[in-house]
């Protein structure tokens, strides 16, 4: 099983907020997913970004694998 952290799309159309979650790599983007670790509001000036450190890094040690964009946002948090 592949575990993924990665951003899960939500909000109305054109307006995108998006939710970082721990998922299997097999699930849909927006499917199900196994743990909500925090969100991500691109709408706002400037970007509002919430991570619960704690979570993302134990997922990290077990072995999941944040994505590009997710790994971004965990650098600039001071996560990674």
């Amino acid at each position: 099983m592949a575990v993924k952290i990665r951003l899960r799309r939500m909000g109305a159309k054109k307006a995108p907020f998006y939710r970082v979650v721990v998922a299997d790599s097999r699930f849909p983007r927006d499917g199900r997913f196994i743990e909500e670790i925090g969100y991500y509001d691109s709408t706002k000036n400037p970007a509002e970004v919430k991570i619960d450190a704690d979570k993302a890094k134990k997922w990290i040690a077990n072995g999941a694998q944040p994505t590009d964009t997710v790994k971004a946002l965990l650098k600039k948090n001071g996560v990674l």
